[in-house]
């Protein structure tokens, strides 16, 4: 009975596996997407790592006297002038 089978099988069918040695798709997508997510946090660190080394620090924002005022109450200074 399994040469009856076999003798209607359409030819295409015997080499069905032939063909399924290349790649997987999904493992390609899947190596693309972690390609990319590695150049992405690379790049930022090695941008990261040259603005620490190349860029001069922030300036502070300057703190009104006002501020400055509070601060010394707080700490029990008296304000020069009171």
């Amino acid at each position: 009975m399994d040469d009856d089978f076999a003798s209607r099988v359409p030819p295409s069918f015997d080499r069905a596996d032939a063909g399924a040695k290349g790649f997987n798709p999904g493992l390609i997508v899947l190596l693309v997407v972690f390609g990319l997510l590695l150049v992405f946090l690379v790049g930022n660190f090695v941008l990261y790592t040259y603005a620490q080394k190349n860029l001069p620090p922030r300036k502070k924002k300057p703190v009104s006297k006002k501020k400055l005022k509070k601060e010394r109450l707080k700490q029990g200074v008296s304000a020069p002038g009171e």
